[in-house]
């Protein structure tokens, strides 16, 4: 089973002044949000990924060229429109604390799979599009290139928190107890049984584990399993054997 890296895109003016931007065209990363890009792009430069696939919006295609200028091979780079923003229909370009005041905001909170925007689009459609998304250019990406592919899916908050929730098992009136922040990491691989969700929301941390891996197999790891290869996984020197002292 490939593993995907589903990246949020770093912040926008629009996140730091608490606007919900949607679908709506120019709006781009901030300059901490470039930085986050930046930091993200490179904590996945040291895994060599097959392709950068983005949401056809210019924060997400911005994220990506950022990942993909770390690379030091050339990924294949795609748009994927199925990926994009939810359709916030009359909500989007309206501050989240007007909106917070509307009565559908506590159903987004607490019910969200019976949540239709105003002229946009069903919470449920959101999570069926996506979700089919990943999967089909996960499993192509696997057919491709093997079992130990990694590729990298450059998307947004609702859209990878709806992904995660599917790859758990969780109902989507739960996809709000999950968190995903600007140019977040999370980690998911589409095994023959189930999905396993391997990391979610990540800001920081090594991935070069990733590159060392072999092919995951498809079956869960009774008892835990013996975590990720590492630098603690390579072989003592001569002489460093636990027991023995060096002359």
């Amino acid at each position: 089973m490939a593993t995907v890296l589903l990246v949020r895109h770093g912040r926008t003016t629009a996140n730091a002044t608490g606007l919900l931007a949607g679908r709506t065209a120019g709006v781009a990363l901030d300059s901490v949000g470039k930085q986050q890009a930046a930091r993200t792009a490179e904590r996945i430069a040291e895994v060599p990924v097959v392709a950068v696939v983005s949401s056809p919006l210019e924060r997400c295609r911005q994220t990506a060229r950022a990942i993909t200028a770390f690379q030091h091979g050339d990924p294949e780079q795609r748009i994927e429109r199925a990926i994009t923003e939810a359709d916030y229909g009359e909500w989007q370009n309206r501050k989240l604390s007007d909106l917070a005041q509307e009565p559908l905001w506590r159903v987004v909170q607490a019910n969200p799979s019976a949540v239709v925007f105003p002229g946009g689009e069903s919470m449920q459609t959101m999570q069926s599009r996506a979700v089919a998304a990943i999967r089909r250019i996960d499993a192509q990406i696997e057919a491709e290139h093997g079992a130990a592919a990694v590729w990298v899916a450059v998307s947004h908050g609702d859209i990878i928190k709806a992904v995660l929730a599917d790859a758990l098992g969780m109902h989507l009136d739960l996809f709000q107890r999950i968190t995903v922040g600007p140019a977040s990491v999370s980690v998911v691989r589409y095994g023959e049984h189930r999905p396993e969700v391997v990391a979610t929301n990540t800001d920081s941390g090594d991935l070069s584990w990733l590159a060392k891996a072999p092919a995951p197999s498809g079956d869960a790891a009774v008892g835990g399993g013996a975590g990720n290869p590492g630098a603690d996984d390579q072989p003592p020197a001569p002489g460093d054997e636990p027991g023995t002292a060096t002359p």
